[in-house]
Protein backbone atom coordinates (compact mmCIF):
# COMPACT_ATOMS: atom_id res chain seq x y z
CA UNK A 1 0.00 0.00 0.00
CA UNK A 2 1.13 3.79 -0.90
CA UNK A 3 0.88 7.28 -0.02
CA UNK A 4 0.03 9.42 -3.31
CA UNK A 5 1.15 12.99 -2.51
CA UNK A 6 -0.41 15.11 -5.30
CA UNK A 7 1.46 18.41 -5.49
CA UNK A 8 3.93 20.55 -7.93
CA UNK A 9 7.64 20.19 -8.65
CA UNK A 10 8.19 23.21 -5.88
CA UNK A 11 6.58 22.26 -2.59
CA UNK A 12 9.08 22.33 0.44
CA UNK A 13 6.08 21.36 2.91
CA UNK A 14 4.63 18.27 0.74
CA UNK A 15 9.30 17.45 0.83
CA UNK A 16 9.24 17.98 4.77
CA UNK A 17 6.02 14.96 5.33
CA UNK A 18 7.58 12.90 2.22
CA UNK A 19 10.94 12.56 3.71
CA UNK A 20 9.06 11.93 6.95
CA UNK A 21 7.46 8.69 5.11
CA UNK A 22 10.58 7.75 3.79
CA UNK A 23 12.82 7.59 6.89
CA UNK A 24 9.22 5.14 8.36
CA UNK A 25 10.18 3.23 5.03
CA UNK A 26 6.78 4.00 4.08
CA UNK A 27 5.79 3.81 0.30
CA UNK A 28 5.37 7.23 -1.65
CA UNK A 29 4.83 8.19 -5.41
CA UNK A 30 4.67 12.30 -5.71
CA UNK A 31 2.91 12.74 -8.92
CA UNK A 32 2.08 16.24 -10.48
CA UNK A 33 -1.59 16.38 -12.35
CA UNK A 34 -0.70 18.81 -14.35
CA UNK A 35 2.21 16.91 -16.32
CA UNK A 36 -1.46 15.13 -17.60
CA UNK A 37 -1.77 14.59 -20.07
CA UNK A 38 1.81 15.64 -21.76
CA UNK A 39 4.00 13.06 -19.17
CA UNK A 40 1.20 12.04 -17.70
CA UNK A 41 -0.71 8.72 -18.25
CA UNK A 42 -4.02 6.97 -16.78
CA UNK A 43 -5.84 4.72 -17.82
CA UNK A 44 -9.02 3.00 -15.49
CA UNK A 45 -11.79 0.62 -16.01
CA UNK A 46 -15.10 0.52 -13.95
CA UNK A 47 -17.81 -2.17 -15.20
CA UNK A 48 -20.82 -3.97 -13.70
CA UNK A 49 -18.94 -6.29 -11.57
CA UNK A 50 -16.65 -3.63 -10.19
CA UNK A 51 -17.53 -0.80 -7.90
CA UNK A 52 -14.67 0.97 -7.74
CA UNK A 53 -12.33 1.97 -10.90
CA UNK A 54 -9.16 0.34 -11.24
CA UNK A 55 -6.17 1.16 -13.48
CA UNK A 56 -2.35 3.14 -12.72
CA UNK A 57 -0.99 6.47 -13.18
CA UNK A 58 2.14 6.60 -15.03
CA UNK A 59 4.63 9.25 -15.00
CA UNK A 60 7.98 9.75 -15.59
CA UNK A 61 10.00 6.75 -13.62
CA UNK A 62 6.72 6.78 -11.60
CA UNK A 63 3.64 4.03 -11.48
CA UNK A 64 0.87 3.89 -9.58
CA UNK A 65 -1.70 0.83 -9.16
CA UNK A 66 -4.48 2.84 -7.72
CA UNK A 67 -5.66 -0.16 -6.04
CA UNK A 68 -2.36 0.08 -3.99
CA UNK A 69 -3.26 4.07 -2.58
CA UNK A 70 -3.74 3.41 1.17
CA UNK A 71 -3.90 7.60 1.08
CA UNK A 72 -3.69 10.58 -0.73
CA UNK A 73 -2.14 13.80 0.02
CA UNK A 74 -3.08 16.53 -1.83
CA UNK A 75 -1.53 19.89 -1.75
CA UNK A 76 -0.83 21.98 -3.80
CA UNK A 77 -1.08 20.45 -7.54
CA UNK A 78 -0.49 22.55 -10.84
CA UNK A 79 -2.82 22.90 -13.25
CA UNK A 80 -3.39 20.30 -16.31
CA UNK A 81 -1.42 22.19 -19.44
CA UNK A 82 -2.84 20.75 -22.85
CA UNK A 83 -0.79 20.55 -25.58
CA UNK A 84 0.70 23.38 -27.18
CA UNK A 85 0.12 23.11 -30.08
CA UNK A 86 -3.53 23.21 -29.93
CA UNK A 87 -5.91 25.95 -30.91
CA UNK A 88 -7.42 27.96 -27.85
CA UNK A 89 -10.71 26.74 -28.41
CA UNK A 90 -9.38 22.87 -28.67
CA UNK A 91 -7.37 24.11 -25.85
CA UNK A 92 -9.74 24.66 -23.44
CA UNK A 93 -12.04 21.90 -24.17
CA UNK A 94 -8.93 19.51 -23.70
CA UNK A 95 -8.10 20.89 -20.06
CA UNK A 96 -11.68 20.69 -19.08
CA UNK A 97 -11.69 17.04 -19.83
CA UNK A 98 -8.47 16.68 -18.35
CA UNK A 99 -10.02 18.15 -15.02
CA UNK A 100 -13.10 15.85 -15.61
CA UNK A 101 -11.44 12.76 -16.20
CA UNK A 102 -8.47 13.07 -13.88
CA UNK A 103 -9.68 14.75 -11.84
CA UNK A 104 -12.62 12.57 -11.62
CA UNK A 105 -10.91 8.95 -11.23
CA UNK A 106 -8.90 10.53 -8.54
CA UNK A 107 -12.02 12.45 -6.47
CA UNK A 108 -13.36 8.40 -6.47
CA UNK A 109 -10.45 7.33 -4.60
CA UNK A 110 -12.46 5.75 -1.40
CA UNK A 111 -8.88 6.53 0.51
CA UNK A 112 -8.13 8.70 3.40
CA UNK A 113 -7.69 11.89 2.15
CA UNK A 114 -5.39 15.05 3.41
CA UNK A 115 -8.14 16.60 2.11
CA UNK A 116 -10.18 15.89 -0.45
CA UNK A 117 -10.25 18.77 -3.29
CA UNK A 118 -14.25 18.93 -3.09
CA UNK A 119 -13.93 19.21 0.95
CA UNK A 120 -11.68 22.07 0.04
CA UNK A 121 -13.34 23.47 -2.11
CA UNK A 122 -16.57 24.07 0.18
CA UNK A 123 -14.49 24.81 3.59
CA UNK A 124 -12.81 27.44 0.94
CA UNK A 125 -15.75 29.48 0.63
CA UNK A 126 -14.97 32.02 2.89
CA UNK A 127 -18.79 33.63 3.88
CA UNK A 128 -19.41 29.45 3.89
CA UNK A 129 -16.75 29.11 6.39
CA UNK A 130 -17.58 32.01 8.82
CA UNK A 131 -21.07 30.83 9.37
CA UNK A 132 -20.31 27.72 10.05
CA UNK A 133 -17.99 28.65 12.07
CA UNK A 134 -20.60 30.39 14.20
CA UNK A 135 -23.03 27.69 13.97
CA UNK A 136 -20.11 25.38 15.46
CA UNK A 137 -19.77 27.40 18.56
CA UNK A 138 -16.69 30.14 17.31
CA UNK A 139 -16.79 33.38 17.73
CA UNK A 140 -16.49 35.46 14.90
CA UNK A 141 -15.99 39.49 13.87
CA UNK A 142 -19.33 41.22 12.94
CA UNK A 143 -18.90 41.24 8.80
CA UNK A 144 -20.65 42.82 5.90
CA UNK A 145 -20.26 41.86 2.53
CA UNK A 146 -21.51 44.44 0.13
CA UNK A 147 -21.29 46.33 -3.16
CA UNK A 148 -23.26 49.02 -2.15
CA UNK A 149 -21.14 52.05 -0.48
CA UNK A 150 -23.47 53.51 1.71
CA UNK A 151 -24.12 49.89 3.46
CA UNK A 152 -20.43 49.81 3.35
CA UNK A 153 -20.27 53.39 5.09
CA UNK A 154 -23.10 53.10 7.47
CA UNK A 155 -21.51 49.61 8.64
CA UNK A 156 -18.17 51.20 9.22
CA UNK A 157 -20.28 54.21 11.02
CA UNK A 158 -21.92 51.69 13.45
CA UNK A 159 -18.59 49.65 14.59
CA UNK A 160 -16.18 50.89 17.73
CA UNK A 161 -13.20 53.10 16.82
CA UNK A 162 -15.74 53.55 13.52
CA UNK A 163 -12.89 52.20 11.65
CA UNK A 164 -13.39 48.42 9.92
CA UNK A 165 -10.89 45.65 8.97
CA UNK A 166 -11.31 45.58 4.38
CA UNK A 167 -10.05 41.59 3.70
CA UNK A 168 -10.16 40.33 0.15
CA UNK A 169 -12.65 37.14 -0.33
CA UNK A 170 -10.88 35.47 -2.30
CA UNK A 171 -7.18 33.98 -3.16
CA UNK A 172 -6.70 35.04 -6.97
CA UNK A 173 -5.36 38.58 -6.83
CA UNK A 174 -5.45 40.44 -9.53
CA UNK A 175 -2.46 40.94 -12.05
CA UNK A 176 -0.16 43.55 -12.27
CA UNK A 177 0.99 45.69 -15.36
CA UNK A 178 3.77 43.26 -15.48
CA UNK A 179 1.29 40.17 -15.85
CA UNK A 180 2.22 38.64 -11.99
CA UNK A 181 -0.39 39.00 -9.49
CA UNK A 182 -0.04 41.09 -6.57
CA UNK A 183 -1.38 40.86 -3.08
CA UNK A 184 -4.20 41.60 -1.45
CA UNK A 185 -3.37 42.82 2.03
CA UNK A 186 -5.73 43.50 4.89
CA UNK A 187 -6.57 47.43 5.14
CA UNK A 188 -7.80 49.57 7.60
CA UNK A 189 -10.53 51.86 6.40
CA UNK A 190 -13.09 54.30 7.57
CA UNK A 191 -16.67 55.71 6.11
CA UNK A 192 -14.88 58.70 4.38
CA UNK A 193 -12.36 56.29 2.81
CA UNK A 194 -15.27 54.68 1.05
CA UNK A 195 -16.21 55.26 -2.24
CA UNK A 196 -18.59 54.43 -5.37
CA UNK A 197 -16.04 52.05 -6.76
CA UNK A 198 -17.25 49.58 -3.84
CA UNK A 199 -20.56 49.08 -6.28
CA UNK A 200 -17.83 47.51 -8.75
CA UNK A 201 -17.92 44.03 -6.92
CA UNK A 202 -18.20 42.01 -3.95
CA UNK A 203 -16.30 43.87 -0.64
CA UNK A 204 -15.55 42.29 2.90
CA UNK A 205 -15.91 44.46 6.12
CA UNK A 206 -15.51 43.38 9.30
CA UNK A 207 -15.20 45.01 12.32
CA UNK A 208 -11.19 46.35 13.68
CA UNK A 209 -10.30 44.33 16.39
CA UNK A 210 -7.88 45.51 18.49
CA UNK A 211 -5.40 41.94 19.31
CA UNK A 212 -3.15 40.83 21.89
CA UNK A 213 -1.65 38.82 19.08
CA UNK A 214 -2.46 36.36 16.00
CA UNK A 215 -2.89 32.69 16.69
CA UNK A 216 -2.41 30.01 13.77
CA UNK A 217 -4.26 26.83 14.92
CA UNK A 218 -2.90 23.59 12.69
CA UNK A 219 -5.49 20.67 13.79
CA UNK A 220 -4.56 17.21 12.35
CA UNK A 221 -7.39 14.97 12.57
CA UNK A 222 -8.00 15.23 16.73
CA UNK A 223 -4.56 16.85 17.13
CA UNK A 224 -4.13 20.62 17.92
CA UNK A 225 -0.99 22.33 17.17
CA UNK A 226 -1.12 26.71 18.44
CA UNK A 227 0.83 29.05 18.42
CA UNK A 228 0.82 33.03 19.10
CA UNK A 229 1.82 35.14 16.63
CA UNK A 230 3.43 38.70 18.09
CA UNK A 231 4.22 40.87 15.21
CA UNK A 232 6.65 43.86 16.02
CA UNK A 233 5.94 46.10 13.09
CA UNK A 234 3.21 48.20 12.27
CA UNK A 235 2.33 46.74 8.86
CA UNK A 236 2.42 42.98 9.89
CA UNK A 237 -0.13 43.94 12.72
CA UNK A 238 -2.54 44.84 10.35
CA UNK A 239 -1.76 41.52 8.41
CA UNK A 240 0.53 39.54 9.21
CA UNK A 241 1.43 38.14 5.77
CA UNK A 242 3.31 41.67 5.00
CA UNK A 243 6.57 40.95 7.26
CA UNK A 244 7.20 37.60 8.27
CA UNK A 245 10.45 38.68 9.60
CA UNK A 246 9.00 40.99 12.31
CA UNK A 247 6.93 37.65 14.07
CA UNK A 248 8.05 35.85 17.29
CA UNK A 249 6.14 32.78 17.40
CA UNK A 250 5.49 31.45 21.23
CA UNK A 251 3.08 27.42 21.01
CA UNK A 252 0.49 27.92 23.15
CA UNK A 253 -2.97 26.17 24.48
CA UNK A 254 -6.43 26.28 22.85
CA UNK A 255 -9.21 27.24 25.05
CA UNK A 256 -11.66 24.48 25.31
CA UNK A 257 -14.71 26.09 23.99
CA UNK A 258 -12.58 26.92 21.14
CA UNK A 259 -11.11 23.37 20.37
CA UNK A 260 -14.77 22.18 20.69
CA UNK A 261 -16.40 24.95 18.11
CA UNK A 262 -12.86 23.65 16.11
CA UNK A 263 -13.70 19.71 16.03
CA UNK A 264 -17.44 20.55 15.39
CA UNK A 265 -16.22 22.58 12.44
CA UNK A 266 -14.27 20.11 10.70
CA UNK A 267 -16.68 17.47 11.33
CA UNK A 268 -19.19 19.55 9.34
CA UNK A 269 -16.71 19.84 6.29
CA UNK A 270 -15.03 16.20 6.64
CA UNK A 271 -11.64 17.55 6.92
CA UNK A 272 -8.78 15.83 8.36
CA UNK A 273 -6.50 18.63 8.19
CA UNK A 274 -7.28 22.63 8.58
CA UNK A 275 -4.94 25.82 9.46
CA UNK A 276 -7.82 28.34 10.91
CA UNK A 277 -6.32 31.98 12.34
CA UNK A 278 -7.78 33.64 15.15
CA UNK A 279 -7.03 37.36 16.36
CA UNK A 280 -6.96 36.91 19.85
CA UNK A 281 -8.22 40.42 21.80
CA UNK A 282 -7.02 42.71 24.54
CA UNK A 283 -9.39 40.34 26.88
CA UNK A 284 -8.19 37.17 25.76
CA UNK A 285 -11.51 36.30 23.18
CA UNK A 286 -10.60 34.30 20.49
CA UNK A 287 -11.96 35.32 16.76
CA UNK A 288 -11.98 33.23 14.14
CA UNK A 289 -11.10 35.27 10.66
CA UNK A 290 -9.87 32.30 8.06
CA UNK A 291 -10.23 28.76 7.52
CA UNK A 292 -7.70 27.35 5.60
CA UNK A 293 -8.26 23.79 4.38
CA UNK A 294 -4.90 23.85 2.55
CA UNK A 295 -2.73 26.30 4.63
CA UNK A 296 0.63 26.30 5.23
CA UNK A 297 2.20 25.31 9.07
CA UNK A 298 5.64 24.77 8.23
CA UNK A 299 6.84 28.17 9.20
CA UNK A 300 6.01 27.94 12.94
CA UNK A 301 9.11 26.73 13.96
CA UNK A 302 8.60 24.89 16.98
CA UNK A 303 5.65 23.14 15.51
CA UNK A 304 7.12 21.80 12.64
CA UNK A 305 8.31 18.61 13.72
CA UNK A 306 5.35 17.47 15.79
CA UNK A 307 2.82 18.61 12.81
CA UNK A 308 5.12 16.84 10.44
CA UNK A 309 4.97 13.31 12.59
CA UNK A 310 0.93 13.77 12.90
CA UNK A 311 0.75 14.35 8.92
CA UNK A 312 2.82 11.13 8.55
CA UNK A 313 0.79 9.13 11.00
CA UNK A 314 -2.48 10.01 9.52
CA UNK A 315 -1.18 9.12 5.71
CA UNK A 316 0.36 6.01 6.93
CA UNK A 317 -2.15 4.97 9.04
CA UNK A 318 -1.10 4.90 12.51
CA UNK A 319 -3.34 7.42 13.89
CA UNK A 320 -5.46 6.61 16.90
CA UNK A 321 -8.26 9.21 14.87
CA UNK A 322 -7.79 7.32 11.68
CA UNK A 323 -10.62 7.43 9.84
CA UNK A 324 -11.49 7.67 5.81
CA UNK A 325 -13.01 10.77 4.14
CA UNK A 326 -15.08 9.75 0.86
Amino acid sequence: MTVLVLTGPKDATADLVIAELNERGVPVHRLDPGDFPESLIASARIGPRRYAWGGDLRGENRYVDLGQVHSVYYRRPSEVRPRRDLSEQDAQWAAAEARAGLGGLLAALERTWLNHPQRNAAAGIKPLALATGARCGLSIPETLITNDPDEARAFIKSLPGRVAAYKALGTQAPSGIDGEPYALWTTQVRAAEITDAVSLTAHQFQEWISKAYDVRLTVVAAQMFAAKIHSSSEAARVDIRTDYDSHTYEPCDVPDSVAAGVRKLLDVYGLHYAALDFLVGQGGEWRLIDVNPNGQWAFIPELRNPITQALADLLEGTHDHHRAVR
